[in-house]
């Protein structure tokens, strides 16, 4: 979960579509993420490990990109002919389903 978390919803308050909401939002999270990827690559503690820089993991990071790249590109396609309702209660259940698994593991 990323800055878009609070972003959306305030778009949403100001009228936006689900759509353009969430367009406006995505490239928000990228400085954040940059950000912290810089902080915990730069942390002293890190664990030393082959793959890691810090506390970043390159290859859960590959891994990551590798199956967000096609799940974009179809969501591109998919994304604008979803009824602005439905996009909008999809993004409900996907933050309580994030709640749920945070609260299951304990974070």
């Amino acid at each position: 979960m990323g800055g878009s978390v609070m972003t959306v919803p305030l778009l949403r308050r100001k009228g936006l579509p689900m759509a353009e909401a969430t367009a406006m939002a995505n490239p928000l999270s990228v400085p954040v993420a940059l950000a912290g990827a810089v902080v915990y690559a730069l942390a002293p503690t890190g664990p030393a490990g082959t793959g890691r820089i810090g506390y970043v993991d390159l290859t859960a990071g590959a891994a990551l990109l590798l199956g967000s790249l096609p799940a974009i590109a179809l969501a591109r396609r998919v994304a604008g002919r979803v009824p602005d309702r439905v996009h909008s209660a999809a993004y409900v259940v996907l933050l309580v389903v994030v709640l749920v698994v945070m609260t299951a593991v304990g974070l």
